[in-house]
């Protein structure tokens, strides 16, 4: 399964046009996240990618996360509803809706305009080497899944 190229301006436009239908009570169709907590908790992967907030995983869990999770997260198969998820990701304090949705797009916009090209065969934060497709994989299957969560 081929999914849609994050890098393109067309593909990261329609994302971004999907967040903007995103209002403050916007109600989970599943899980227990705040419309707030989502946008946070998809900023984590942005924040893994271009800020240094994150401690990386030692060797022996960076073996486990290469082995074990690197495919699910990288690969073409959709996530389940209500999988776990590393604890970075978990967002139990309430958020700033409009501050969560402007760090989105802003990460997003950077992503398309640095290009594919930029991410083949860059380090992740958890998982070794990614090629350009296994970065758009990761970057537009888990936003696809949570802006699918809130109906948009």
């Amino acid at each position: 399964m081929t999914l849609p190229n994050i890098f393109t301006p067309t593909v990261s436009d329609q994302v971004i046009q999907r967040i903007n239908q995103l209002k403050p009570t916007t109600p989970a169709q599943w899980g227990k996240m705040t419309v707030a907590q989502m946008l946070a908790h998809c900023n984590v992967t942005y924040e893994m990618t271009y800020e240094n907030q994150h401690p990386r995983p030692n060797f022996l869990m960076k073996f486990v996360l290469k082995t074990f999770v690197k495919r699910a997260v990288t690969g073409p198969a959709p996530y389940q509803r209500n999988s776990q998820t590393a604890p970075a990701f978990l967002i139990k304090d309430a958020r700033d809706f409009d501050v969560e949705k402007k760090r989105l797009i802003a990460y997003l916009s950077k992503t398309q305009q640095l290009g594919e090209s930029h991410f083949d065969n860059k380090e992740s934060h958890s998982f070794g080497n990614l090629s350009k497709d296994e970065w758009n994989t990761m970057f537009y299957k888990h936003l696809d899944h949570h802006l699918g969560q809130f109906g948009v």
